[in-house]
């Protein structure tokens, strides 16, 4: 009974958070809100733009095959023309060379899931297209990967958590422990950190890399995905007021990546992103703000620690047409929820960057 008073108490809360994320279209951190004033860089439309995109993947040596869409034939380019246009302001341009100067000698890391490995695969394409000769070395093993601008001294670290929360093998099986978080001493000593969850949450049966979910002292076979979010990202934000010096390091949250696999979302029933080759203009997006989203922002408006939220949802939704669908190289059926590079995790890296120069 009292966890099903607790799931339908946070969905009451989680509808008013959902109904403010759509009327705001912004995240709930003090940062964000700074920036709003002036200008929400996440309020916009997506336009063509002639000179982009601003690498070409067949001169980058830091992309998986499964987001390399032309390399394994995707047919359209049309997808890599778009740049977003904030309302009211332009989106600085993204300087290589300069986010090298600025982060010489220093260290930042993606933390997450295959949409970190998406954003940071991205980033290391945009430096590298800024400086081609400058002299990098670069490493993937297990769930730690690393992009290193040996000039500068800048690493580009991605360590792989889908959860952010521990997963543990013990005696009963794979336990889910919302409340641990042992391997975040790999997070420590950065100067920048960009935090992703949320992809595999919504795995279930025998996609889900877990047995049992543990919260507290309680282990059960499953619980309601959005309060298992919930606690977990609590776990984490907790993890972060213990440990992260603002001073020394700077927080960002990667905001809810969405999925286009049911054409439902964009009202048309019948498609799914396979086959996309424009974004959604039709105004607001009809699917809304994912209720995720808002347990994102709920948990950022009580962190103490300053932490950025790229509230890149509602822009990423617009983009049913940058998925790798069936040109995914190493990525068996259609796929959805990650997207092309060149494409849309570009414009996120932008927003990153315009955030650095704003907050500096």
């Amino acid at each position: 009974m009292g966890f099903v008073l607790e799931a339908l108490f946070l969905a009451l809360f989680l509808f008013t958070q959902q109904t403010k994320a759509e009327l705001f279209s912004n995240g709930s951190s003090f940062m964000e809100r700074e920036l709003a004033s002036r200008c929400n860089i996440f309020r916009g439309r997506w336009v063509y733009d002639a000179s982009y995109p601003l690498y070409d993947s067949s001169t980058c040596p830091f992309i998986d095959p499964g987001f390399n869409c032309q390399k394994y034939g995707r047919p359209d380019k049309l997808y890599q023309k778009y740049r977003w246009q904030p309302f009211s302001c332009n989106l600085p341009r993204f300087n290589g060379l300069e986010f090298l100067e600025r982060w010489r000698g220093k260290k930042i890391m993606f933390v997450g899931d295959s949409l970190s490995l998406n954003m940071w695969e991205s980033l290391s394409c945009m430096i590298h297209a800024s400086v081609p000769k400058s002299r990098t070395s670069s490493f993937k093993k297990g769930s730690l990967g690393s992009v290193t601008f040996e000039d500068y001294g800048v690493k580009l670290l991605l360590y792989r958590t889908p959860y952010l929360v521990d997963i543990v093998n013990e005696k009963a099986g794979r336990i889910l422990k919302l409340d641990s978080i042992r391997q975040g001493d790999a997070w420590m000593g950065m100067d920048m950190l960009i935090f992703n969850s949320w992809h595999w949450w919504t795995h279930t049966k025998w996609s889900q890399p877990w047995d049992y979910v543990q919260d507290g002292n309680k282990v059960q076979k499953d619980m309601n995905r959005l309060v298992a979010y919930y606690k977990g990202l609590t776990t984490w934000a907790r993890w972060v007021n213990r440990n992260v010096n603002p001073s020394k390091t700077k927080v960002f949250f990667q905001g809810i990546s969405p999925t286009h696999y049911e054409g439902k979302d964009w009202n048309e029933p019948s498609r799914s992103c396979n086959g996309e080759t424009h974004p959604f203009t039709e105004g607001r997006y009809p699917a809304g703000t994912p209720m995720a989203a808002a347990v994102v922002n709920k948990v950022l408006s009580r962190i103490k620690v300053p932490v950025y939220l790229l509230d890149i949802t509602t822009l990423s939704q617009y983009r049913k047409d940058a998925h790798p669908t069936i040109y995914g190289g190493d990525h068996s059926g259609t796929d959805c929820s990650h997207w092309c590079l060149p494409g849309l995790p570009d414009t996120w890296n932008d927003l990153l960057y315009a955030a650095l120069l704003q907050s500096s």
